[in-house]
C-alpha cells in the first residue's frame, strides 16, 4: 500500500472515529448525569460526578417509582414486538405479491405504499385518531393496526427491492415440483429473504420502540408506554426531576442498544442486497 493511499485510509478513520464520539457524547452525557443529584445537572452538566453529586442509584429509584416504568416497559414490549411482526409478516408476502404479478392493480398498490411515505404524520394525524376511536383501535392491540398502517411503505419498498434480485427460475422450478404459490413462499422465498427480514425488523424497532407521538394520541394515560411515562417526571410550572429523566432514558435506550448491537451487521447487508436491483 503506497504512503498517499495509507494516508487517505487514516484520515477516513479519523474522520469516523470522531464522528462516532460526536454520536455517543449525548449518550455518554445521559448516563453520567443519570448519577447526580437533579439540582446539580442544571449546574455542572458536563462535570464528572464527585462526592458532593453523586447520588447513587437514587435516580433510578425514584424514576421507577414516579413513573412506573415497569408496566410501561411490559406495554411498550407488547406493542413493539407485535407490531414489528405483524409489519415484517404482512409486507413481506405484499411485497413478493406486487413485484411477482404484473398488473395495473398491483402497480398501483405499490405505488401508494410508497407515496405514503411522503405524507407527513401531521396531516392524518387527527383524522387517524378519530377513525381509530371509532374502529375501538384505541387499545395496544389496535394500534398494532395503525402501525402496520404506518410501517407498510418503507417496509414493502426495501422488500420489493430484494425480491427484484432473486431469481425467477427458482420459484419457477418450485412451481414445476407441485408447490402452490403459499408454499413457493414459505418454502422458497422466505428463507431467502432472513437478511431483509432482519433489517426491516430492526427500522421499525428502533421507530415503535422510541415513538412518543402514535401512542400517545391513540392510548395516551391508560396504557402508558416508556416514552409516554418519562414524560410524567415534568411537574407542575415546568419543574422537571432531571435526574430521575436521566435515569429512565437510561433504561429506556438499553433495550434498543442491545438489540441494535446484536442486529446491527444485518442492515447494511440487506439494504444493499436489496439494491441489486431497482
Amino acid at each position: 500500500m503506497n504512503t498517499s493511499k495509507r494516508t487517505g485510509l487514516n484520515l477516513t478513520f479519523g474522520f469516523l472515529l470522531v464522528l462516532a464520539l460526536l454520536y455517543l457524547a449525548p449518550l455518554f452525557l445521559v448516563l453520567m448525569n443519570s448519577f447526580k443529584g437533579r439540582f446539580f445537572i442544571s449546574n455542572t452538566p458536563f462535570a464528572f460526578p464527585d462526592a458532593q453529586t453523586f447520588v447513587g442509584l437514587k435516580n433510578y429509584v425514584t424514576g421507577l417509582v414516579k413513573t412506573g416504568f415497569i408496566p410501561a416497559f411490559g406495554y411498550s414490549l407488547f406493542i413493539t414486538v407485535f407490531s414489528v411482526g405483524t409489519i415484517v409478516f404482512f409486507t413481506s408476502m405484499t411485497a413478493w405479491v406486487i413485484t411477482r404479478v404484473k398488473s395495473t392493480l398491483s402497480s398501483s398498490i405499490y405505488y401508494l405504499l410508497i407515496f405514503s411515505m411522503i405524507v407527513p404524520f401531521q396531516m392524518v394525524m387527527f383524522t387517524m385518531s378519530k377513525m381509530a376511536n371509532l374502529l375501538h383501535l384505541d387499545n395496544p392491540i389496535g394500534i398494532i393496526a395503525i402501525y402496520l398502517g404506518f410501517g407498510a411503505g418503507l417496509s414493502v419498498f426495501i422488500f420489493s427491492g430484494f425480491i427484484k434480485s432473486i431469481p425467477l427460475e427458482i420459484e419457477e422450478a418450485a412451481t414445476i415440483d407441485g408447490c402452490n404459490p403459499i408454499q413457493t413462499f414459505f418454502l422458497i422465498v422466505f428463507p431467502i429473504l432472513r437478511p431483509i427480514y432482519i433489517t426491516v425488523a430492526i427500522l421499525n424497532t428502533m421507530w415503535i420502540w422510541n415513538d412518543y407521538l402514535l401512542p400517545y394520541l391513540l392510548i395516551g394515560t391508560n396504557y402508558r408506554t416508556i416514552p409516554i411515562a418519562v414524560q410524567y417526571l415534568l411537574g407542575g410550572y415546568g419543574s422537571i426531576d432531571m435526574g430521575a429523566m436521566m435515569a429512565m432514558l437510561v433504561l429506556a435506550i438499553i433495550p434498543i442498544v442491545i438489540f441494535y448491537l446484536l442486529c446491527q451487521k444485518y442492515i447494511i447487508e440487506g439494504v444493499v442486497a436489496g439494491a441489486v436491483k431497482g
